[in-house]
């Protein structure tokens, strides 16, 4: 949270995550105490990008607190113009429907799973796969013959496969239902670029996708893959973010926009930002829908699996009980 004299208040949320970014818990709450944010002290709202360039500056190795750190910066500085951040970020989208995960678990499972989230209106299933070619299949293959072409697929391996196993889960799921398969391969040693010419724009890149050095490696023709799952939590922030998008854009890649299991600030934050970035095709934003407890409400609202924003100022959220 940050707090200007004149009372008004920002907020952003750090979800780091240590396998991905390097960001341990410890390191990104160290960002995030007082002292170590003193520089801020008598900053202008309005100065939102030299704030936020500064940051990224002092705050590099933490990209999770970075990320809150920018949140919370755009948040006072939509809120001192009285109107949504996608809005004074140039809004060119009013919503998208977000897919919702069946995580690693059993086809019975799955299957149930899917079944109550398609009950509460949802219409497009991330299924994590990568331990199992064989029963990874299966499960796409009854999840489609299941629901048909009213709900979507999209797959995520985690990089679980090797290049062979990802262009066989392609070619067996090629007459399915599914959008596209995200992350098939490890990250590191060009390992997108190592998948056939012709499933590259069914891929998407994630563990692969960190900042804008990487979408300018992965953009680079011949581009590695289809699509960018852009993270704040990856790559430091809505601003940061917003470049990488642009550089997809120049591409002609498509962008998802994805989370970690994060409060609705960071979710909200996200969708604003998508809705803002041409580039936007796809969203991925269920991270706050499991929470058992949350420490900020609002933000946005979730109609048939559809995310639109609130309307309000900021990023729309609040504090629980205030």
């Amino acid at each position: 949270m940050l707090r200007t004299d004149g009372g008004a208040v920002g907020l952003g949320a750090a979800t780091p995550e240590a396998n991905v970014t390097g960001e341990t818990a410890a390191a990104c709450g160290q960002a995030l105490d007082a002292a170590a944010l003193s520089w801020l002290e008598g900053g202008d709202v309005r100065r939102v990008g030299a704030h936020c360039e500064e940051a990224r500056r002092r705050m590099a190795a933490t990209p999770g607190a970075l990320a809150a750190v920018d949140m919370a910066l755009h948040d006072l500085f939509a809120r001192d113009l009285g109107v949504p951040l996608a809005d004074a970020l140039g809004r060119v989208h009013e919503g998208f429907p977000t897919s919702v995960t069946l995580g690693i678990q059993n086809e019975r499972e799955a299957l149930a799973l899917a079944e109550e989230l398609v009950a509460a209106g949802f219409t497009i299933l991330k299924v994590k796969t990568g331990e199992s070619l064989r029963q990874d299949v299966e499960l796409v293959r009854r999840l489609s013959e299941r629901f048909g072409p009213s709900v979507k697929l999209r797959c995520d391996a985690n990089a679980g496969y090797s290049v062979a196993e990802a262009v066989a889960f392609l070619e067996q799921t090629e007459d399915l239902a599914v959008e596209f398969l995200e992350q098939p391969v490890p990250a590191g040693d060009d390992g997108l670029r190592r998948m056939p010419d012709r499933w590259r724009d069914a891929v998407a890149a994630d563990e692969s996708l960190l900042d804008e050095r990487d979408a300018l490696s992965l953009a680079a023709p011949p581009r590695a893959c289809g699509v960018f799952n852009i993270k704040l939590m990856k790559c430091g922030g809505i601003r940061p973010a917003l470049r990488i998008a642009s550089l997809a854009d120049a591409a002609g890649i498509g962008v998802m926009w994805g989370c970690m299991d994060e409060s609705v600030i960071g979710i909200a934050a996200a969708l604003h930002a998508a809705l803002a970035a041409p580039a936007t095709r796809y969203l991925d934003l269920d991270g706050s829908f499991d929470l058992a407890r949350d420490v900020a409400e609002g933000g946005f609202a979730v109609r048939n699996g559809e995310l639109t924003l609130s309307g309000e100022p900021g990023l729309g959220v609040r504090l629980v009980g205030e």
